[in-house]
């Protein structure tokens, strides 16, 4: 941001992303949070942030309030977006990190309690402004915006992926299938919720599941609407995610290092977003990376002419990131609006 006041943040939900989110907020200076919305007890939530922020003597608690040496946070016990007055907070936006409120009625709930303007942490269920990913498509963002989406961890990952390797190479078409830790929407045992396979243990089964990130890559990367098909497993590791990808290059003469030389560049251009990783890791490795997506040098590999496998790790730390990276862009479109008027 280029102005000395700070872009005031509301969160609704305090689950893991929305405590990240809070986490690296809180160390920066050009991002306030000044109220959070969530149906559980201020104790348990600060107790929540303390288990897992890597310095968590820095999180106090007065009252309802999470405190640090710079800011000063509500804790609202809120359990749905009507319920919430952001207006007597005078936020500039609010990032939705519950994860479940993402069609247009919640989000012009939150709009009609004074938030000027909403983020979702996820891909949204119907109508949108924008989806957003600032280092890729962040020149298509208009100051008009309200309801906007800063897509999801898998589909950052995949548009990283595609955005880097289609500026040197020609994909024709591709599959990606995310093995990804269970969700805090899945039963711990066999519950019979809305889907079959979602019923069954989450710690018990690898679950096979649809993804959405297919329907909405073309609203970031234009030139790959409806050319990537997209698929989850759910397994039975609570943290951390792989991006299986398998590419049809237009060229048989690529090789698999071309594509890893291809991110290594890549990377080098998207710093604080993509890395790549050269030696043999697993999942548990990315806990903790602020990247969106560590691409896995030694999971590269070539079949036949024109396929091209590969690899990459991910976790929703890197994603909170990437939330706070929307909110700047927005932050600052709004000053410039300001700044011309």
């Amino acid at each position: 941001m280029t102005s000395s006041k700070p872009l005031r943040l509301g969160i609704m939900g305090f689950g893991q992303t929305g405590r990240q989110i809070y986490e690296l907020a809180s160390l920066s200076s050009d991002i306030s949070v000044v109220a959070i919305a969530d149906v559980g007890r201020a104790d348990i939530l600060h107790y929540l942030l303390q288990s897992e922020a890597k310095n968590p003597s820095q999180f106090r608690r007065d009252g309802n309030f999470l405190c640090t040496d710079r800011q000063r946070t509500r804790l609202m016990s809120i359990d749905t977006p009507a319920e919430m007055p952001w207006d007597i907070f005078e936020v500039d936006m609010v990032i939705d990190a519950t994860g479940i409120y993402g069609s247009e009625a919640a989000m012009q709930s939150h709009l009609s309690g004074g938030a000027p303007r909403v983020l979702i942490r996820t891909l949204p269920e119907d109508n949108i402004d924008r989806v957003i990913i600032p280092e890729i498509n962040g020149d298509t963002a208009d100051v008009r915006d309200r309801m906007i989406s800063a897509a999801s961890p898998t589909t950052t990952a995949l548009c990283f992926l595609l955005h880097i390797l289609s500026q040197q190479f020609v994909i024709e078409c591709g599959s990606m299938t995310t093995v990804h830790a269970y969700t805090s929407d899945q039963a711990l045992q066999d519950y019979a919720g809305s889907d079959y396979r979602r019923s069954r243990s989450a710690p018990k089964n690898i679950i096979p599941n649809g993804h959405d990130a297919g329907r909405w890559l073309g609203h970031v990367l234009p030139s790959f609407a409806g050319k990537v098909h997209t698929s989850t497993l759910n397994v039975p590791v609570q943290e951390g995610c792989l991006l299986d990808t398998t590419l049809i290059l237009d060229s048989g003469s690529v090789t698999a290092e071309e594509v890893n030389e291809a991110m290594r560049q890549g990377a080098k251009a998207y710093p604080s977003c993509v890395s790549v990783v050269e030696d043999p890791i697993v999942s548990s490795d990315v806990l903790g990376s602020d990247y969106s997506l560590l691409f896995d040098a030694k999971g590269t590999l070539k079949a036949g002419e024109h396929f091209v496998k590969t690899l990459g790790w991910y976790e929703t730390r890197g994603h909170a990131a990437r939330l706070l990276d929307v909110a700047r862009l927005y932050a600052n479109l709004d000053q410039e609006m300001e700044a011309s008027s």
